[in-house]
């Protein structure tokens, strides 16, 4: 179990690294990070899933960023909606 849950925080901090610095423009690599969270394989990252494993303030930075990425606001991030966030970090 223990094992588990820090793959699950590695792979979201991970996720939120790439996201966070544009490599997620590259739509292979922001793809595989987006299934590795989707943890129940239904294509959406709830908020439970994106902050598997993260406690404290790391867990506070990955609400807020989940919040800043869901645009549509019903509770999950689609595939889109976390491809759009690094294309429009690399744009900046």
């Amino acid at each position: 179990m223990r094992k588990l849950v820090l793959s699950m925080l590695t792979l979201s901090f991970a996720a939120l690294l790439m996201v966070g610095t544009g490599f997620a423009a590259d739509e292979d690599k922001a793809e595989k990070a987006f299934k590795k969270m989707d943890a129940n394989s239904d294509g959406k990252v709830t908020l439970e899933e994106f902050k598997a494993g993260k406690e404290g303030d790391k867990a506070a930075k990955a609400e807020k960023a989940f919040t800043r990425l869901d645009k549509n606001s019903d509770g999950s991030l689609s595939l889109e909606e976390f491809k759009a966030a690094g294309k429009k970090k690399e744009a900046n």
